[in-house]
């Protein structure tokens, strides 16, 4: 397929980074906090140690046996002590498997464990933050934290430490062993230390930048592919196949040349540390022949293979280690980028001394309200009006006038800059947010259904509620045949997103849900914007009966629906331009009047 060439500024939203701050390669607090989270399984986590203490002990074990074997028996000749050793060795042999199945099983128990309550942690605290958040963060970028971030601290937890752990066991008897059977040919070992030290060094920070880098851009891809599903009917509509796929291909690029650098790096660092310890070795046949040959010095043959056996077993683990610090370098990123996300606090949330809203009477006021999505961008300049309980307030205006932000701080989806918002005489910010939500419907202008069934959708607002409070909801909303006639009924699955069924009936859908929680105030934000005026007809009084003894707050492009409302506030640049009753505001014959002629004559 021939690509399309997008210009570099059309790709600048999709591939801009994060910004995330730089860190140690190894973060001991990050690697304290992951094992915070193994506290709850501390039972689970205290066997799993023993697992690894016993499996350190057996390998190390397992080859003194073998050396000691050969210097006692096999060198004496000694038939029934080759074969006492052989079924020593079996045996322990047969003990390091049931060690190894319980530490793996204990391991992956526990990392389980720990994902599974971070996984939790995580989706409530993102639950909590405001619809701020939500608009300055790409969904993407949120999945890939609960996916592949989570899934590299499962390793973190699982894999790296007590693999790890068991290695370094194993290396530090080998050691002590090494050091009982010869301890100046001890010293050469010790000469690799200063050697691995120094190749961490020159790897280990180009580690952690080229996995950071690659998990970035991973994130950038899941963005990118997220916003390309959901919004596959403009793609399509649009003919921009070529296009996006360019895009995603430019990102995937980017993705790969990423993970190629770390591949790169791991592959020269993890060849390199096994050469060192090839090198060693050497050294080591070397120095140990010549002083099993040259008279004078006290090492025999027995001693040599004994520390040659436990030198194989120390350097052994090196090469191990380096694949776990590789991983750890993963965890680290991983971690990283999930507990930020995890420390981050809402912009704003409920006062510490806030209080439960008692049954409310509807009564809504806002005093001096000046509200911007950013700060030093006013949408809403000193607005003020009052809604008496049982008013319907209808709000209309221009496109970008400030009605969709003056719902959202009715709602507290977010907070004025300056001013108030009362209801019954209570800011609220003084009330909790859960108090007030459950007091208040609202059915919004981009109609969402969750997967499942039409009925299931409708008791979204009420899980208590009876398919028989259902059916009567759709039979005061004169709707009940519009789903009821559906292939299975109420029991119609509504598809992804509501795709098996029609604009209207999704919007249908929605009013039901709002009106089953029988909410005190009610929100209406272009909520008839996807149904037919044949439809909107049989809604009109049907939604009179559903208004009354309701504060509600109805915006809408269609003016018919709101000819009935107590108040009309006429919006324009944030401001309250006109007020008053429709009949009132067409006398005024001012912007009002303007926009009822422009609809009367469509």
């Amino acid at each position: 397929m021939t690509r399309v060439a997008l210009p570099a500024s059309s790709l600048t939203r999709h591939i801009e980074r994060e910004g995330e701050p730089g860190q140690r390669p190894l973060d001991f607090r990050l690697i304290a906090r992951m094992l915070e989270h193994t506290r709850p399984s501390a039972s689970m986590r205290f066997w799993l140690l023993v697992t690894v203490v016993l499996r350190a002990f057996q390998m190390p074990a397992l080859t003194w046996i073998v050396a000691a074997v050969i210097r006692g028996p096999v060198a004496a000749g000694d038939a029934a002590g080759v074969t006492l050793g052989a079924v020593i060795y079996a045996l322990l042999a047969i003990s390091t498997q049931v060690v190894l199945h319980f530490r793996q099983r204990l391991a992956l128990q526990l990392g389980e464990a720990v994902v599974n309550d971070l996984r939790n942690r995580l989706f409530a605290h993102i639950m909590r933050m405001p619809m701020k958040w939500f608009h300055n963060n790409r969904i993407g970028r949120v999945i890939s934290r609960m996916t592949s971030d989570m899934e590299d601290i499962r390793i973190g937890v699982q894999e790296i430490l007590y693999v790890s752990l068991v290695q370094v066991g194993q290396m530090l008897i080998a050691a002590a062993a090494m050091i009982w059977y010869d301890w100046t040919l001890f010293l050469i070992v010790l000469g690799l230390a200063p050697v691995i030290w120094f190749t961490n060094q020159r790897f280990h920070r180009q580690l952690s930048t080229g996995l950071r880098d690659m998990r970035e851009s991973f994130s950038r891809v899941t963005a990118t592919l997220v916003e390309s599903v959901v919004g596959i009917r403009v793609t399509q509509g649009f003919v921009r196949h070529e296009q996006n796929s360019e895009m995603f291909h430019q990102l995937a690029e980017d993705h790969s040349k990423y993970n190629t650098a770390v591949l790169k790096t791991q592959g020269t660092f993890l060849p390199l540390l096994e050469l060192n310890s090839q090198v060693f070795v050497a050294l080591l046949l070397l120095v140990g022949g010549y002083r099993v040959l040259t008279p004078g010095y006290s090492t025999d043959i027995g001693d040599m293979v004994g520390f040659f056996f436990m030198a194989n077993l120390f350097f052994s683990p090196i090469s191990i280690l380096g694949n776990q610090y590789n991983q750890a370098m993963t965890a680290m990123a991983g971690a990283e980028r999930l507990f930020r996300l995890l420390d981050t606090e809402p912009e704003w949330s409920d006062v510490p001394d806030a209080k439960a809203l008692r049954p409310i009477r509807g009564h809504v006021e806002l005093r001096g309200v000046t509200f911007g999505y950013h700060p030093d961008q006013p949408v809403l300049r000193e607005v003020n009006f009052h809604a008496l309980p049982g008013e319907t307030i209808a709000l209309v205006g221009h496109t970008g006038s400030g009605k969709s932000s003056i719902i959202n701080l009715v709602a507290r989806f977010y907070l004025p800059n300056k001013g108030q918002v009362l209801i019954d005489g209570q800011d609220i910010r003084t009330v909790t947010g859960e108090s007030l939500h459950r007091q208040m419907g609202i059915v919004l202008q981009q109609n969402f259904l969750f997967c499942g069934t039409v009925a299931d959708n409708i008791r979204f607002s009420r899980p208590d509620a009876t398919d028989a409070e259902i059916m009567q909801v759709l039979e005061e909303l004169d709707c009940t045949d519009l789903l009821v006639n559906l292939p299975n009924g109420l029991n119609t699955a509504v598809g992804e997103g509501g795709s098996s069924l029609s604009s209207g009936q999704k919007q249908l859908i929605c009013f039901a849900r709002a009106m089953l929680a029988n909410p005190a105030i009610l929100i209406l934000d272009e909520a008839t914007s996807s149904i037919d005026s044949a439809t909107e007809a049989r809604l009109q009084q049907a939604l009179q009966v559903l208004l009354r003894g309701r504060t509600s707050f109805v915006v809408a492009h269609r003016l018919s629906t709101i000819r009935n409302a107590s108040q009309v506030l006429v919006l324009d640049h944030g401001q309250i331009v006109e007020h008053g009753r429709h009949d009132e505001l067409i006398t005024l014959d001012g912007i009002y009047a303007g926009l009822y002629r422009r609809f009367v004559e469509q």
